[in-house]
């Protein structure tokens, strides 16, 4: 008797050992959603390093699956809420692409407020840190968060000059910046990037404003012949973009998958986006250059008219976030500091 049940329960143990390692080699899987074309900066050059540099830390107990140009359905405007809701588990999206939903992130979008896009992205991700996650990102879990390049505008007629946006329909990927091609003279339409290119060989749109570092993914350099880049220390604007979780799925890994995700985030992952978007607007603008089209530089002189006729959208803003119950005065101030900071 005694030896039957010595032997049972050393079956048992056995079989227990035996399962243990088959245990351990099951892998989370999580789906990253976003709305750029694989074949763009982003997905290829950040989210999918960033994504191998997970897993490799994790000792394969994770799997990112990668779900490009909106894959697993729905609009570009949707992604925050896919991650709310679990349809995905990790989105990166433009945070712009929700007007007025998160109204402390703008303030880096105001019109030349950035001055450096890596500087710029730190100081996001630092108000992020002290403060956006716990406000504004409650609902979810942030990864990273960081701009593009300098913005600049791309239009199949030439623009020169202030004067030249008169009546010119420009696309507009935010809340913000919609204003400020409105007050500029412009008159704005807004869409997501994905949708540019049908809308100016349809006459839609006359231009749009977007990094270099993007134009080569929708070939816009073979759509818009010209392009009007400002001179100076500060950009015409910049996007706030994001990388975020759901928080219960972030909470529910095992903390040693955690600790890999937290590894490769943050602040990390802020400075990486934004110098490899910065680093790619040079093979895009090397793309126009060869094709022959026409590039222009706005001096100084011509900058500072630009800079004066956008402050309205400074001024309406901040009487904007009062309503809000934000300083929206104190927190430029905030956001101009936060970037000298980090050596804006």
């Amino acid at each position: 008797m005694k030896r039957r049940v010595l032997m049972k329960s050393v079956a048992a143990a056995a079989l227990a050992f035996g399962l243990a390692p088959m245990a351990m080699a099951q892998e989370v899987t999580l789906k990253l959603h976003q709305f750029l074309p694989p074949v763009a900066t982003v997905p290829a050059k950040i989210l999918k390093p960033w994504a191998a540099a997970v897993e490799q830390g994790a000792g394969g107990k994770v799997k990112i699956e990668h779900y490009d140009a909106m894959a697993l359905g729905g609009k570009p405007t949707d992604l925050m809420d896919q991650a709310i809701d679990g349809v995905a588990d990790i989105v990166m999206t433009v945070v712009g692409y929700t007007p007025g939903r998160f109204p402390k992130t703008e303030v880096f979008e105001l019109p030349f407020m950035m001055t450096n896009p890596i500087a710029t992205a730190k100081a996001f991700q630092e108000l992020v840190d002290t403060d956006l996650q716990a406000g504004e990102y409650s609902g979810v879990k942030v990864l990273g968060a960081w701009v593009h390049g300098p913005g600049l505008i791309h239009s199949k007629d030439p623009i020169t000059k202030l004067e030249d946006l008169a009546g010119k329909k420009l696309r507009g990927p935010t809340r913000v910046i919609s204003n400020m091609l409105a007050e500029l003279g412009a008159t704005p339409v807004g869409m997501p990037l994905p949708a540019i290119p049908e809308a100016l060989s349809k006459g839609v749109i006359d231009g749009t404003v977007i990094p270099w570092e993007v134009t080569p993914s929708i070939r816009l350099a073979e759509l818009a012949k010209n392009h009007l880049e400002f001179g100076g220390k500060e950009s015409l604007y910049t996007a706030t973009i994001i990388m975020v979780m759901n928080k219960a799925k972030y909470e529910s890994l095992p903390e040693d998958v955690r600790a890999a995700i937290d590894a490769e985030s943050g602040m990390k992952l802020a400075e990486f986006a934004a110098q490899v978007m910065y680093d790619y607007d040079k093979p895009g603008r090397d793309i126009a250059v060869a094709a022959g089209n026409t590039i222009t530089t706005l001096d100084e002189a011509e900058v500072a008219r630009w800079k004066e006729k956008a402050k309205p959208v400074v001024d309406t803003w901040v009487a904007d976030m009062q309503g809000k119950g934000i300083d929206g005065a104190a927190l430029i101030e905030q956001a101009k500091a936060l970037i000298a900071k980090h050596g804006g």
